[in-house]
């Protein structure tokens, strides 16, 4: 069992988790023999959270219960309220789960907050621009392994600039091997263009019966 945790905080950028929460809850595309997947919501607290679209949304669950193993995965989206330092335990929470060998997969803002904690120090990332980071985390010292791409993965670590969305869920679902190839490409593709081919070619990779 895969445990998506995704963490949730005033101001969320809803668009952000979109494609990859979507398609992880749904699971209409996994392939046939695809590990089980379970997603939860975390938050500082139980209480409800109010996005930047103006959604209400209450965690499943506290940053504490965020189980560190292998079979951990913790998104952690943009927002306007990184800056908070109610904040820092999830930050900390994701170091651990670096050093577990757990998937840790940032996008936008919580670039900066992972930046700023060190974690992008010595490994190939990317965010909103190197820039960006050396603006919005003070401590950033990782600048020669900065990334020039919407979204950068790096063995456990998967980062990704506001613009990068699409790319990012993609680099997220192959890493989980919850698609076949042919599946993820096609949907990618569809998704990216918008075009008519490609969405039949994704219809006909999925298993009997889908």
């Amino acid at each position: 069992m895969i445990t998506v945790y995704v963490y949730i905080l005033d101001t969320l950028a809803d668009w952000e988790l979109g494609y990859v929460t979507a398609e992880l809850n749904s699971k209409r595309f996994f392939k046939k023999d695809a590990p089980d997947v379970s997603v939860k919501m975390a938050g500082v607290s139980q209480e409800p959270v109010r996005t930047m679209g103006g959604l209400t949304v209450t965690p499943d669950c506290a940053v504490s219960d965020i189980a560190v193993n292998e079979n951990s995965v913790l998104l952690l989206p943009g927002a306007a309220a990184w800056s908070d330092p109610r904040h820092d335990a999830v930050i900390e929470r994701a170091g651990e789960l670096l050093r577990a060998g757990a998937v840790v997969c940032a996008i936008c803002g919580a670039t900066a907050a992972l930046a700023n904690a060190g974690l992008l120090d010595r490994r190939p990332h990317t965010s909103n621009g190197a820039g960006y980071l050396e603006m919005c985390a003070p401590r950033y010292k990782g600048q020669r392994f900065y990334v020039d791409k919407p979204s950068a993965a790096d063995r456990s670590l998967i980062t990704a600039g506001s613009a990068g969305a699409l790319l990012w869920a993609k680099q997220i679902i192959e890493r989980l091997e919850v698609f076949r190839p042919d599946t993820l490409e096609a949907w990618y593709s569809y998704f990216s263009t918008g075009r008519e081919e490609h969405f039949f070619s994704l219809m006909q990779t999925l298993p009997a019966g889908k």
